[in-house]
């Protein structure tokens, strides 16, 4: 019984999908979607458009590898046309990312006809991207004092090592990530991503490093992650 459970439902050697055939993948598929669909939107900010998206995207690869269905001509036709989807759409996030893959996965499961394992799959991966979220893996160890300093010098000051007594001072650890003139070329802006020791004593830092900087302007920041960056 459980060995088949996990076999195809398409005969072997033939072309054929008969519309029952069709409309359990079809429908077998969309519960998959929107299992994921549920799955990404767990802890995350979504948007109605992806979530949609994410639901339709096993159903609507399902319906392509069956019609292709062997036809290796047309299954080259159908890698191209995929792969053109990614000039014509905004670069996404990892998860994001990772989503569609899973999505178009069980859609390729699916419509090779092998349910079962479509099932399983959705399932294991899905019921691992919830634990891990749910865990908070891979979330920073020190989300409140992560942030991004920027600091505007006069053009007459040596920044290499200006303001390092005072964040090794005040900071874990840090590092300069952009140096940038600005003002016709009369200041500098200087980018940091730090770590603070106490977050209380952010204000003590901004003073001490007022007095180095001749008062012009500082900000400290939350420290974000490029949405578009893996």
């Amino acid at each position: 019984m459980l060995n088949t459970l996990f076999q195809g439902i398409f005969n072997t050697g033939t072309s054929a999908v008969s519309i029952p055939q069709f409309l359990l993948c079809i429908a077998v598929s969309l519960v998959i979607g929107i299992f994921f669909a549920w799955v990404y939107s767990f802890k995350t900010h979504t948007t109605q458009s992806f979530v949609i998206t994410l639901a339709l995207l096993p159903a609507i690869v399902c319906v392509v590898i069956m019609m292709v269905n062997g036809n290796i001509g047309a299954g080259v036709a159908v890698a191209g046309t995929f792969s053109l989807v990614r000039f014509r759409s905004v670069p996404g996030t990892a998860k994001e990312i990772g989503m569609i893959f899973l999505a178009m996965g069980a859609g390729l499961v699916t419509g090779m006809g092998f349910l079962g394992y479509a099932v399983l799959f959705s399932l294991l991966l899905g019921l691992a991207m919830l634990l891990f979220t749910a865990a908070g893996f891979g979330i920073p160890k020190h989300p409140m004092t992560e942030k991004t300093l920027h600091i505007t010098i006069p053009e007459d000051l040596n920044y290499s090592e200006l303001f390092d007594d005072l964040l090794k001072k005040y900071t874990v650890s840090y590092e300069m990530v952009s140096v940038k003139t600005t003002n016709m070329g009369s200041l500098f802006k200087l980018n940091y991503n730090i770590i603070l020791k106490d977050i209380t004593k952010e204000k003590e830092l901004i003073d001490e490093l007022r007095c180095r900087n001749g008062n012009l302007e500082i900000s400290i920041a939350r420290q974000e992650a490029n949405a578009y960056e893996l």
